[in-house]
């Protein structure tokens, strides 16, 4: 395959995973961010690095939210949303801030490719983004070109800014009410 083939096959992976979400997990998530007060974010490995800038635009939106483990992050309880990501539907650290933050009165919210896992069936609101992710990445389950949770994460990317873009919405807000949050400091 040449290179314009597989970002052909990544890219249309990538699209077809984005537009299988349930609009209604889409709504959720989008509804659980607008009311909250305040929003944690939190995920493992390259999981982590979608959640992170998913927190950014949620800054950009003008919303309190903090990335979990950055020295700034403040506690979490009533009124506020844990924001999860599991693809594979497991990770014993996302298990632990789940508690920690259902113990402090805090909402939950997990994104995943395996709505059945531990993590999402703790959560109060699951965003599932079916694709492939280390979980299933073997064998005659792994379908994408893309290794291990790649797709997943891709697929992240874009179905978090597409929430930002309904959220940007919900909120009524212009889009450079956004630019004018951004760092001035690069």
């Amino acid at each position: 395959m040449t290179l314009a083939d597989l970002a052909t096959r990544a890219a249309g992976e990538i699209r077809d995973a984005v537009a299988a979400i349930a609009p209604s997990g889409m709504e959720g998530v989008v509804g659980a961010l607008a009311s909250a007060r305040r929003i944690a974010c939190h995920g493992v490995g390259r999981e982590g690095l979608m959640m992170r800038a998913l927190a950014m635009r949620l800054y950009h939106l003008g919303l309190d939210a903090h990335v979990v483990g950055d020295m700034s992050c403040p506690a979490v309880g009533p009124g506020d949303l844990l924001l999860v990501s599991a693809g594979p539907g497991a990770f014993s650290t996302v298990e632990a801030l789940i508690g920690v933050a259902r113990a402090a009165g805090a909402r939950v919210a997990c994104v995943t490719a395996q709505p059945q896992g531990r993590a999402p069936q703790a959560a109060d609101i699951v965003l599932h983004i079916p694709a492939q992710t280390m979980a299933d990445d073997s064998g005659a389950a792994a379908t994408s070109v893309l290794p291990m949770g790649s797709l997943y994460e891709g697929a992240q990317y874009l179905a978090f800014e597409l929430l930002v873009l309904a959220l940007r919405d919900r909120l009524g807000l212009d889009p450079l009410a956004m630019r004018d949050r951004h760092t001035n400091l690069e």
